[in-house]
């Protein structure tokens, strides 16, 4: 999967949440068919990067206030996801002047989860 590029649709999983979701590119990056290229920008929450249904971590607030109301007992809380830039993107590859994002690229949350991509697709260069 190595060199392959994430474009808009590519599947997102987090460690933490609960359900994959579908990386959104906002703005279009070719007039070529297929999906646009995604770069390490494209990291918005919410706007990029959807909820990934509940969250697990209890370095969420939301989940650390329902367990312990729990007793103690994990309890999961609706995903939204706080994130920073993806890394490393492409270092061959430019969209919209930053480096592209590959299949090795990686997001983190604030609250301790790891955004990767699990589907890709081939993209021919764009800048």
């Amino acid at each position: 999967m190595a060199g392959n590029l994430v474009n808009a649709g590519s599947l997102l999983t987090c460690t933490m949440g609960a359900t994959p979701a579908a990386l959104v590119v906002v703005v279009p990056t070719t007039t070529a068919q297929g999906p646009p290229a995604a770069n390490i920008m494209d990291f918005a929450p919410m706007t990029n990067i959807p909820t990934f249904g509940m969250c697990m971590s209890l370095a969420n607030p939301m989940v650390a206030a329902a367990t312990a109301a729990a007793l103690g007992v994990l309890t999961p809380m609706p995903c939204i996801p706080v994130t920073t830039p993806w890394t490393p993107g492409s270092l061959l590859v430019k969209v919209r002047l930053f480096p592209a994002l590959d299949a090795t690229s990686k997001c983190m949350c604030a609250y301790g989860g790891q955004i990767s991509a699990v589907t890709t697709d081939v993209m021919v260069a764009v800048t």
